[in-house]
């Protein structure tokens, strides 16, 4: 009887501890609000100076096509389990407002960035900027300015263009089937001020240089390709990089090496197969080689990168090169050169189906935390998940 007894006491400890299998990673998460029926998409997170996590997104009855879409955001407030209440966070009355982003500079000021969409084409998008200084309080930040974002890519940005597209050729051997109408198309459009000029929009965090440099990462559906705003005034003002090229690298997202090599981790809007694809700086984000296909998959999908406090790197992403039905993390520990470590993160058993666009940061004590869009029968929001780097297993 004793020994039954013992038995049950230990069988019943055991279950209180998680079982993880092998490949998977000891996760929670919450929905920063319902489900519901209006389409929301594109979150980004950040964790304030007082230890307050700050999320946004857009929300509305469409995406570029809908003129109700707006930026939401929310606010967890340090040690609480459960997001406050949904606050708006940028509304042009009649325009769609989307693609938010919010960094905290290195004086510790709030800033928002995100693009209002003129005649309904992502190509004619207007970057935005709000800047807050109070913005640990409750509810959403107290704005203090607001402007546009000007960005004049000069004769420059042609002919890196045309640059890039010849070493591609070189190394690609589909660039006849797929890119000939495509190179020409582009080197046109690149020759018009107007058109470089426009529809560069956000997606990911922007990367803070040690030097105070701030590098933010935009994109073109325009034009297909990626260009970096830099700033070297903390955010005053920005002047653009020579841009990305590739077949089809937009969306980067920026980490730096100890050697001061910055990688721009990109998704695959080009032919397939989908990869995750990389381009190189080596001059603090001024210049970037052509970008070039990963051996991770990637389905069209946004992806996230950061450098982990321990130096290993960390991404986001759609394991996957034809749908969004699942969210993975990986690990590096060679500054991304290879990814040993991944699991599965989605989906659970709630039936959500569809995962994408995350938005991942480190917070102070070293827990990981990820927001990004999650999509199922009952509908659409945003949900915020936590981890702990160290328990990511191998699988």
């Amino acid at each position: 009887m004793f020994l039954t007894r013992f038995l049950l006491r230990v069988f019943l400890a055991l279950l209180s501890f998680p079982f993880f299998a092998k490949g998977e990673t000891p996760y929670t998460t919450v929905d920063i609000f319902p489900a519901g029926n209006k389409h929301t998409h594109s979150s980004s997170i950040v964790q304030c100076p007082n230890g307050d996590l700050l999320a946004c997104w857009y929300h509305g009855s469409g995406e570029r096509t809908a003129d109700d879409v707006v930026v939401q955001g929310a606010r967890l407030k340090k040690g609480a389990k459960h997001w406050g209440p949904v606050f708006e966070m940028a509304d042009t009355p009649d325009f769609p407002d989307c693609n938010p982003i919010l960094h905290i500079d290195p004086e510790d000021r709030l800033r928002l960035f995100w693009v209002s969409v003129l005649a309904n084409r992502w190509e004619c998008s207007l970057l935005k900027v709000k800047l807050a200084e109070d913005f640990q309080g409750q509810g959403p930040p107290i704005w203090s300015w607001q402007d546009i974002v000007p960005l004049k890519p000069g004769p420059k940005f042609a002919q890196t263009m045309k640059q890039r597209f010849e070493e591609i050729k070189l190394n690609t051997a589909m660039w006849a089937e797929y890119a000939r109408p495509y190179e020409d198309l582009l080197l046109k459009a690149a020759l018009d001020p107007f058109k470089r000029q426009t529809g560069w929009m956000p997606r990911t965090k922007p990367l803070n240089l040690p030097n105070g440099r701030i590098l933010l990462p935009l994109y073109s559906d325009g034009f297909n390709v990626s260009l970096i705003a830099i700033s070297d005034d903390n955010g005053d003002t920005w002047r653009t990089s020579q841009p990305i090229i590739g077949l089809g690298p937009i969306q980067p997202s920026l980490a730096r090496r100890r050697d001061g090599t910055i990688i721009a981790f990109c998704r695959d809007s080009g032919p397939p197969p989908g990869r995750v694809m990389t381009s190189f700086s080596h001059d603090n984000g001024e210049t970037w080689n052509a970008a070039q296909d990963t051996t991770l998959p990637n389905p069209g999908s946004s992806l996230d990168v950061i450098v982990l406090q321990d130096g290993q790197w960390l991404i986001v992403y759609n394991d996957s090169n034809k749908s969004r039905d699942n969210l993975t993390v990986a690990i590096s520990m060679d500054e991304g050169k290879t990814w040993p470590l991944k699991s599965r993160l989605e989906p659970q058993e709630d039936g959500a189906t569809s995962f994408s666009y995350p938005s991942v940061i480190q917070s102070a004590n070293g827990t990981v935390h990820i927001s990004y869009t999650c999509k199922g029968a009952r509908g659409s929001r945003i949900r915020h998940g936590i981890l702990q780097p160290t328990q990511i297993k191998a699988q």
